[in-house]
């Protein structure tokens, strides 16, 4: 026996977008037995099994087009303003389950939009959040993941800068202050969600308490690359899985004592199985 000691941290898992829009989900699902997403509800694969199997079908944005007559969740991430209007022609019923911060953060870009602002957005290209934020646009906002992409086109004078709402709080106000440096005149506009950035501080402080730290995240969660990051910078023990299965007892000595923590996207229920598993020696 290892004598591992385990603690999950418990300011992980789910934040309170992803909780509405999944509990919206599982009340439909009961109430009807099906339900169509639109894309995953969640970027979390387990996460989305589990629903599967109660009755969720997704769908993507081909197979919207197709569809009629029927009722359709809005994920968290939000949609553009075409979503909605495929819906009014198909006769569609939209479950709008879109997080409050991302619906404040669209109402804002199609603000500046509306006033000929040259609209920057620090984000993830595809994102389906960042195609919601751009869709308030017309798509001519430019989307950037870098520094170094930025700096590879020619900007003008003055720029109205947005971030997708689950980036680093530091890198968009560098991204600002190396702008300013460089002679731009910017409009910064943080709308990073602060259930997000707070939880970076406090990662921080849980992952510096332990032997090993493993975190828990869906492969496709932007916001689980970016946490998972703070723990690493924070204690280099720390182990990236997705799922049970890829915990390896090479990871773990005896008597280490082990934090587990995860995204915003990351059930909770997952991060108890990744304890039990390792509690019971199954790895």
């Amino acid at each position: 026996m290892r004598n591992l000691q385990v603690t999950i941290d418990p300011n992980s898992g789910f934040c309170f977008g992803v909780v509405y829009a999944i509990q919206m989900a599982e009340d439909l699902l009961a109430e009807q037995g099906y339900l169509y997403c639109l894309g995953d509800i969640v970027h979390n694969d387990v996460e989305v099994e589990r629903l599967q199997q109660r009755g969720l079908r997704i769908i993507d944005h081909a197979q919207l087009r197709e569809l009629r007559g029927e009722a359709v969740l809005i994920r968290a991430h939000g949609e553009p303003p075409s979503t909605y209007q495929i819906a009014l022609q198909n006769n569609l019923t939209l479950i709008d389950a879109s997080c409050p911060v991302v619906l404040k953060l669209q109402n804002r870009i199609k603000s500046s939009y509306d006033k000929d602002e040259p609209i920057y957005i620090y984000g993830k290209h595809g994102h389906a959040e960042v195609m919601g934020l751009l869709g308030q646009t017309n798509n001519k906002a430019v989307v950037f993941e870098s520094m170094e992409e930025l700096f590879q086109r020619e900007l003008p004078q003055k720029i109205t800068l947005y971030s997708q709402t689950t980036k680093s709080t530091n890198n968009f106000y560098n991204i600002k202050d190396k702008l300013e440096q460089q002679g731009y005149e910017v409009d910064a506009n943080d709308t990073i969600c602060r259930q997000v950035s707070n939880r970076d501080k406090d990662l921080r402080k849980f992952a510096a308490q332990f032997d090993k730290i493993v975190f828990v995240s869906g492969t496709k969660s932007s916001n689980g690359k970016v946490l998972y990051q703070v723990c690493k910078d924070t204690n280099p023990d720390t182990y990236f899985v997705s799922k049970v299965e890829e915990l390896q007892p090479a990871w773990f000595a005896d008597g280490d004592t082990i934090g587990i923590c995860g995204a915003t996207s990351t059930p909770m229920w997952l991060m108890e199985q990744v304890r039990d598993a390792l509690l019971g020696e199954k790895v």
